[in-house]
């Protein structure tokens, strides 16, 4: 298969290591085994996903984003993006030869909850990997207790510069991008639309992502030359934002920054549309609206309100790469109409840990973690950056254009959209235009940079 990236040489199969070379971990944790291992003819994954609360339609499509991800892992529909994968591991035989099987459970878009869900998805139904998300609160929660129990965990939707940062884990992995890349792609494409010289109101979301999406942006727009006005952090599922816009009218701000992600956001951008914010001149210009971090789901329930109004995506089904028009075709045909961002990644996490136990030969966490690291196998690194950092796991065929999961900190790097509430839809599911692809030297950064301070990544625990 013709690729855009070099790897580097690895073990082969069968090799012998060097004498007085320490063995891997992965086989060190077999000698006491590991948590679930798979005994039978099925393997169980666990999809926990916000199926009621603010965040409920993200988690809905996330859900159907697992499912057809299953299907294709055994062998059913027309395979997807397991014919584009840069890998080409993956035959439709399962993982292993083992069927795979799941459970789910609803996170309520609330931590303590979406990590009991997973407790008894790992203690009762033998879950050997948890997937999931749509809220990093939650995600970060369950990542934590993945990491104790000695599981995977694949991480959905969840945006927060904490989930790789201070509060990253070696048994967690993120595939979608972060508040930090919102910040390196987003803000030029402002300056360029709406000037150096501006006042910004941040309404933030009271949580780890909302706190890491206002610090990412309100760095890079200061940066800019914008000052910041005032910063007022609302609870996740306020509903009704009405007494959060109205102080904007008073503040001298000419764009209003909404870090809400969900209901929320549509709610807060609509109330805000309504308040005849867009319709106003302050300071000698027009008043603007920014979504750091949108969806097609956000954008569909926003309806009007969305038109001209800028934000930054991990992915976009209108993308014309052979992995996305797979995956969007398979989607499509089962469910009737086109995936969103956060399925995209759940359905992309699936299939890399599928691969992941594939290219190890083994369930075992450990194993996972080497294979995702690049020390089993798909070892590389990007073209164009110069830095020590940049190693890992590198493949490609997945929507995004070559991506590297990065061995230091498990953050994926690829690159990233900027798009806009398209003015013309002309179906439901056009409501959002793609203005750039901001190239992924853009929005590389060192695993030691201030906004990821603190934390250790710490070592793989393969449980029992």
């Amino acid at each position: 298969m013709s690729r855009h990236f070099t790897r580097r040489g690895v073990l082969k199969s069968g090799a012998v290591a060097g004498a007085g070379l320490a063995l891997p971990t992965y086989l060190r944790a077999q000698e006491s085994g590991f948590t679930n291992a798979p005994t039978g003819d099925t393997v169980i994954l666990g999809f926990n996903v916000p199926q009621t609360g603010a965040y409920a339609d993200e988690g809905a499509d996330e859900l159907r984003a697992f499912q057809l991800a299953v299907e294709h892992l055994n062998g059913e529909g027309d395979g997807g993006m397991l014919q584009t994968f840069s890998e080409q591991n993956l035959d439709g035989t399962g993982i292993l030869g083992k069927r795979v099987d799941y459970v789910t459970g609803d996170t309520q878009t609330k931590s303590d909850v979406a990590r009991a869900s997973a407790q008894s998805m790992i203690q009762k139904d033998g879950a050997i990997m948890i997937s999931g998300g749509s809220s990093s609160g939650p995600a970060i929660a369950v990542q934590a207790l993945c990491q104790e129990a000695g599981v995977i965990f694949m991480a959905g939707l969840t945006h927060s510069n904490d989930t790789t940062g201070k509060d990253k884990k070696a048994n967690g992995f993120r595939h979608f991008f972060n508040a930090y890349m919102s910040g390196a792609a987003l803000p030029p494409i402002l300056a360029e639309q709406y000037g150096t010289d501006r006042r910004a109101y941040h309404l933030t979301a009271d949580y780890t992502w909302g706190w890491t999406q206002e610090e990412s942006i309100k760095a890079a727009t200061e940066a800019l030359g914008w000052e910041t006005a005032n910063t007022v952090l609302t609870p996740v599922g306020a509903g009704d934002f009405s007494s959060y816009i109205t102080p904007v009218l008073q503040s001298g701000a000419d764009v209003l920054i909404l870090n809400h992600y969900g209901g929320d956001m549509v709610n807060s951008l609509t109330q805000a549309v309504q308040f005849g914010l867009r319709d106003r001149q302050v300071n000698g210009k027009n008043f603007e609206i920014v979504v750091p971090l949108y969806s097609e789901l956000m954008a569909a329930g926003a309806g009007e309100a969305i038109k001209g109004i800028y934000g930054s995506m991990n992915w976009n089904w209108q993308l014309q790469d052979a992995g996305t028009q797979a995956f969007t075709r398979s989607f499509g045909e089962k469910y009737g109409f086109p995936p969103s961002n956060a399925a995209h990644t759940c359905y992309v996490q699936t299939l890399l840990y599928a691969d992941a136990v594939t290219r190890a030969g083994s369930f075992n966490p450990c194993a996972v973690v080497e294979a995702l690291e690049g020390r089993t196998g798909g070892s590389g690194s990007l073209e164009g950056i110069d830095s020590a950092s940049n190693e890992g796991f590198l493949f490609d065929g997945m929507g995004n254009g070559p991506t590297l999961y990065r061995a230091a900190d498990h953050q994926c790097f690829k690159d990233v959209l900027v798009v806009r509430g398209a003015e013309n839809p002309t179906t439901p599911y056009d409501n959002l235009e793609i203005v750039e692809v901001t190239p992924v030297e853009q929005v590389w950064y060192e695993p030691d940079h201030p906004q990821f301070a603190g934390g250790d990544l710490g070592e793989c625990n393969p449980g029992a």
